[in-house]
């Protein structure tokens, strides 16, 4: 691609960009409002489209409240904690064909693969953790997560970097099954940053000035980021067009291709929490209660007034002059502030209901609460005594409500570990498939394995827990415990031990449960002997003596 066809292309994606970024007006304008309230650190972004910098600049003005900012930060630690919760390993995976989980070196492969991706996921230079805490921020106030999953860029050290991307910064297309598969983010670097990433790309001259000037290496220039479908895609090929998506990086600042390669997997994971028909943005759990976060501030300013009014009231006096000179110090004495029978000539104005201003906050800072799920985690910790039965019923019935909205971003983790163990492998890391995975086409699934997927699971435990309670109380009523019988023990507590996610270090292991059944059964045996040696002995002395005196 010459420098007239490489300027001409770079132009086509630039307007390509603005042509998608021109139906963003409406959305902006949401996200600025949302922002304003809840995330002030973002005010003044989406409206500015690629124009404004980060400056310092306090941007609180709006969020009177700050109901609203503590229920997002709640929703996103839930959230967190529901799918992503560090310390455990909430994923698996799995051969497609069944058939294979018999084979041990298969299971092996696998399980040295989760290790891995767990071990490179949290590395501490991975910053997994913390960006995809921006990205549950993201999903609760803005409805969309985006986060980029790209080789780790450091001396040649291997790894996986994320980054979570605000959805104003990126404008996406879907496949015909509703599936991201072309993104453009704007974004700036510093010309120092530019010759850094694209050392070996065709950086425009005045970018390469910028960063050899001591005064303008911090100068910002605009670059598009463009990933999407490569139309000249050809699998047989082992460079760039033998790879399923085409990358592109383009320069605003002298419209030109610094750099073109591509990826097999797609490098961004994008999730919704909600999403309307014909839409390819997410709606919020803050969206739903914008109108609640609007009243809510508006309550608390007139409050704050009312407030300031009932601790400072305005003084109401008797027009004759007796508080020209009068003090409102403490302590003070007014002289004629009252008259010859006793009647206080000094009044204060009335202020408004402020108890009934308190009410109708608490109102909407219920509704916000609802609408951050913050309400339905209250639940098991307002209410401890709760029986086991009950917890279970509890968890199961958050899992419901749960899965229509949290539970869907199951798929968007999905995406991401596709690409992380492309990145991985990219790399040289992982260990030799076994043949006869490889005679299978490598093929596998994500099991998920988190706190609620559990949850999922909880109406097995739940109904299993009902019973056993009914049946024991029928058990005790009727003085029959053979009721019990037909409850097969041995193999309901281990699944309901791995259901509730209890550590394995905890649980015993089938050899060690066997091992403990056989000495149980030994003990027994040696208690009955013991038992039975008196009457042994005692027989063995009668049927003595009966023969000696036969004899």
């Amino acid at each position: 691609m010459g420098e007239g066809p490489r300027a001409e292309f770079a132009h086509n994606k630039i307007k390509e960009y603005e042509r998608l970024n021109s139906f963003s007006g409406h959305w902006n304008r949401v996200y600025e409002q949302v922002a304003a309230r809840i995330w002030p650190e973002y005010s003044g972004f989406a409206l500015s489209q690629g124009v404004t910098q980060p400056d310092g600049r306090q941007k609180y003005s709006e969020m009177i409240d700050a109901s609203g900012a503590i229920a997002l930060q709640r929703f996103a630690a839930v959230v967190n904690s529901l799918l992503t919760p560090e310390g455990q390993k909430w994923h698996l995976l799995a051969p497609s064909d069944k058939t294979l989980k018999r084979h041990r070196a298969v299971r092996e492969y696998f399980e040295a693969w989760q290790d891995i991706l767990f071990e490179y996921r949290y590395a501490p230079r991975a910053n997994f953790t913390g960006q995809k805490a921006m990205g549950y921020m993201a999903l609760g106030a803005f409805g969309t997560d985006i986060l980029y999953i790209d080789k780790l860029d450091f001396y040649q050290e291997r790894g996986v970097r994320y980054k979570a991307l605000p959805v104003f910064e990126t404008v996406t297309k879907d496949n015909h099954q509703g599936v991201t598969d072309t993104l453009y983010r704007k974004f700036y670097f510093t010309a120092r940053q530019a010759v850094q990433k694209f050392a070996n790309g065709f950086l425009p001259e005045k970018i390469i000035e910028d960063a050899q000037n001591p005064k303008k290496t911090e100068e910002p220039h605009w670059f598009i980021h463009c990933v999407e479908p490569r139309e000249d895609y050809n699998p047989r090929r082992v460079d760039e067009k033998g790879m399923r998506y085409a990358e592109y990086y383009i320069s605003c600042t002298e419209p030109s291709v610094v750099e073109e390669s591509g990826y097999h997997v797609f490098p961004y994971s994008v999730g919704r929490y909600l999403q309307a028909p014909g839409e390819t943005r997410g709606r919020s759990p803050a969206m739903l209660a914008l109108a609640s976060l609007k009243t809510l501030n508006e309550e608390k300013k007139t409050i704050l007034k009312q407030g300031h009014k009932a601790v400072d009231p305005v003084m109401l006096i008797h027009d004759d002059g007796i508080m020209d000179t009068a003090s409102v110090r403490p302590g003070a004495f007014i002289s004629g502030g009252m008259n010859a029978d006793g009647r206080p000539l000094v009044g204060t104005l009335p202020v408004g209901n402020v108890a009934l201003g308190h009410e109708m906050m608490t109102m909407e800072k219920e509704l916000i609460n609802d609408a951050f799920l913050v309400s339905l985690f209250q639940i098991l910790v307002e209410t401890p005594q709760m029986t086991a039965t009950e917890v279970v019923e509890r968890t199961r019935e958050k899992g419901v409500l749960l899965a229509p909205t949290v539970g869907q971003q199951n798929n968007t983790l999905g995406q991401m570990i596709e690409r992380e163990i492309d990145v991985l492998s990219s790399m040289g890391v992982g260990p030799p498939m076994p043949a006869m995975l490889r005679d299978a086409a490598g093929e596998y699934k994500i099991e998920f394995d988190s706190p609620l997927t559990r949850m999922a699971k909880a109406g097995e435990a739940s109904g299993f827990m009902q019973t056993v309670d009914w049946a024991t109380e029928k058990a005790a009523a009727l003085g029959r415990t053979d009721i019990l019988d037909p409850i097969n023990w041995e193999v309901a507590i281990p699944e309901l031990l791995e259901n509730r996610n209890v550590p394995l270090r905890w649980i015993h292991s089938p050899d060690k449960v066997a091992a403990l059944a056989k000495q149980r059964a030994e003990q027994m045996q040696q208690q009955q002997m013991i038992e039975a040696a008196p009457a042994g002995a005692a027989l063995m002395k009668t049927a003595m003596g009966a023969a000696q005196g036969g004899a």
